[in-house]
């Protein structure tokens, strides 16, 4: 697999059992990358292994005074040379795309989960965690992936040698055989430690950023309340205790550092003072010891790819072990993929947990009486499974039916081709308007249509003026739309809904951070742009049920009650209670007043009118616009 390849067409079926297996799964997936990085890494070790012979042999050329010899190891020296550029340059080259193509497999299986698993995804893993996964963890893991192959060709150039030196000099050979080992296991007993230390800085660095994101997140509301020095102080002990462990883990990994260092000194000055006194006593001569010196030397090198592999697994096995936690997660309920057609359905949809119908090609409203509630039932209209507790287990709900098929028997694209849940938090992406609207979509609703049906102009004067062009879709929108007002960024999410013109399409509070009068045109616009098609709008807004068809009352659990919105809010005491925000102190009053009211006639419930009116006048104030 080449960089230019990318992506992978199929990323494979990962074994995320645990990080070390998931590590493996990865290598044995890039065993060809690795094998083309591991014979340019023997090249080049090799290479750099045999300069010592070269200048072993012009050394002891020149004190035999040999020219002929002294030009032979010349030769060898510059063809020696060649051999390090080519195996260099190679071994770079091959290394960097395993890395590159690792990382690419890793964020190729975190996307494809992500879309699989939707919004629950966030419910099961904390949103930071996913986003340290998707980017600094896939770095490290890459960086694991790379350095394996070099580590290979640095061991096996490690074993060459030590076999060359004990046939070319055996007795500084057996020095040398004897010595390696120690050098390279040294460390083996500080790893631990200083894996735990790189772990807890990790954990420290992670709570600091978590804090740090909420901090920005919420920075107006901070400076509303006055509560910016209070998060400062939080993050600047954040930040020190994130300091003190990075210091606590540099210590020790400069101590494995010095440790590298200090032993092949060591080695050195034995094989130096050996080989001293079998030069004098003439068993060896002066070539031989330059030789075997300058080769104890080079292995400096190779011995310095034993340190990084220790750096690079300490560092990528927490990394993959939350990369496997991710990827371990899995749909409550897997599509069947095979049971039912590839067409997507089309007709009524209905929850047999609830008996919410919603009939084909109407804008039906739902009110629910607790937000957790609504939540679930989007979750659960837009195919996710969900389970009930009530009776002390967990119980897996019906599956939704969309024209009397079950969504969880659909294959996943079709299930989210037909149905489209929109939930209380949408996220804009950064990015160019006309990137955000371009979404997959039936092609049926333009973006210009799209956005005046959510009552976008305002929004898109705004970034007019903030663009350096005329045209607003080409202005940029910054991450999660943070310049953006929240009801500026729930009116381009709601276009952006309705540019996909999906089957059916489930909104939950689509307008909560919407004034009233912006409100009942959003109403009017949705209304008149879905007409013919199943829309759902989770809502207790009166302007919003004032435009629905029918609205739908679910109380605990159930759907209590079915009609208009005036009509529920004359005749269903609790319908009107959440709609009105209704208290029971004030319902009960409103039903004494009603009943000592009887004898002199009908009087108009204060609560029902004020709902109703709410509508109405809007209403009438657009009406008077309009026509303005």
């Amino acid at each position: 697999m080449q960089i230019s390849d990318l992506p992978y067409p199929d990323p494979g079926v990962p074994d995320a059992r645990s990080g070390p297996r998931f590590l493996l799964w990865l290598g044995r997936n890039q065993l060809d990358g690795q094998l083309k990085s591991l014979a340019w890494g023997l090249l080049h070790f090799t290479s750099v292994a045999g300069l010592p012979y070269g200048v072993g042999y012009a050394v002891q050329a020149v004190v035999d005074g040999s020219g002929g010899r002294l030009a032979a190891a010349g030769g060898l020296i510059v063809l020696l040379g060649i051999a390090i550029a080519c195996g260099d340059t190679m071994l770079h080259r091959t290394a960097v795309t395993n890395w590159i193509t690792a990382a690419a497999r890793v964020q190729q299986l975190l996307a494809r989960k992500t879309a699989a698993l939707g919004a629950a995804l966030t419910r099961r893993v904390a949103a930071g965690e996913v986003v340290a996964v998707s980017t600094g963890d896939v770095e490290k893991i890459g960086w694991f992936v790379e350095a394996l192959s070099r580590f290979a060709a640095a061991a096996v150039t490690v074993v060459l040698v030590c076999i060359s030196l004990l046939v070319y000099q055996p007795a500084l050979g057996v020095v040398v055989a004897l010595g390696m080992p120690v050098l390279a296991l040294a460390v083996l007993p500080l790893l631990p430690r200083a894996t735990r230390r790189a772990d807890h800085q990790r954990e420290k660095a992670g709570r600091a950023t978590e804090l740090a994101s909420d901090t920005v997140a919420g920075l107006r509301v901070l400076r509303g309340i006055g509560g910016e020095e209070l998060f400062l102080d939080r993050y600047r002990h954040a930040s020190q205790e994130v300091r003190k462990a990075a210091v606590r883990s540099a210590r020790m990994w400069s101590l494995i550092s010095s440790v590298q260092v200090l032993l092949p000194g060591l080695l050195l000055i034995v094989i130096v003072w050996y080989g001293v006194h079998l030069a004098r006593e003439g068993r060896i001569t002066v070539g031989e010891l330059v030789t075997v010196y300058s080769a104890v030397m080079m292995l400096n090198y190779p011995l310095r790819h034993f340190e990084e592999i220790a750096m690079a697994y300490s560092f990528s096995r927490p990394s993959a072990q939350r990369a496997a936690r991710v990827l371990a997660l899995q749909r409550v309920v897997e599509p069947s993929g095979g049971v039912r057609d590839a067409a997507a359905p089309s007709g009524d949809l209905y929850d047999p947990a609830t008996g919410l119908l919603a009939p084909a090609g109407r804008l039906t409203a739902v009110v629910c009486g607790d937000p957790d509630l609504a939540g679930r039932l989007a979750d659960r209209l837009g195919g996710h499974a969900t389970f009930d507790d009530s009776d002390g287990e967990d119980t897996k709900t019906p599956s939704v039916l969309l024209g009397g098929v079950p969504l969880d028997e659909l294959p996943l694209h079709v299930a989210r081709t037909a149905v489209l849940v929109q939930d209380k938090d949408p996220v804009l992406m950064s990015g160019t308007l006309a990137e955000l609207l371009d979404v997959p979509s039936a092609g049926t609703v333009r973006p210009d249509e799209a956005l005046a049906a959510a009552q976008c102009s305002d929004v898109l004067a705004a970034l007019t003026q903030a663009s350096l062009d005329d045209d607003p879709l080409d202005a940029r929108i910054t991450e999660r739309g943070r310049s953006l007002s929240g009801g500026q960024r729930q009116r381009l999410a709601l276009a952006r809904s309705l540019v996909t013109d999906p089957e059916a399409l489930v909104l939950d509070e689509p307008t909560s951070a919407v004034d009233s009068h912006t409100e009942a045109r959003i109403a009017q616009g949705v209304r008149a742009l879905r007409r013919g098609r199943t829309t759902v709008v989770l809502s207790s807004s009166p302007l919003l049920l004032d435009r629905a068809d029918r609205v739908v009352f679910v109380y605990d659990g159930q759907v209590a009650a079915v009609g208009e919105h005036r009509e529920l809010v004359r005749s269903e005491p609790r319908y009107r209670a959440v709609v009105t925000r209704e208290t029971d102190a004030e319902a009960a009053a409103a039903r004494s007043g009603a009943e000592q009211n009887t004898p002199r006639g009908p009087e108009p419930d204060i609560a029902s009118d004020t709902a109703s009116g709410i509508a109405s006048d809007v209403d009438i104030e657009i009406d008077i616009e309009e026509t303005a």
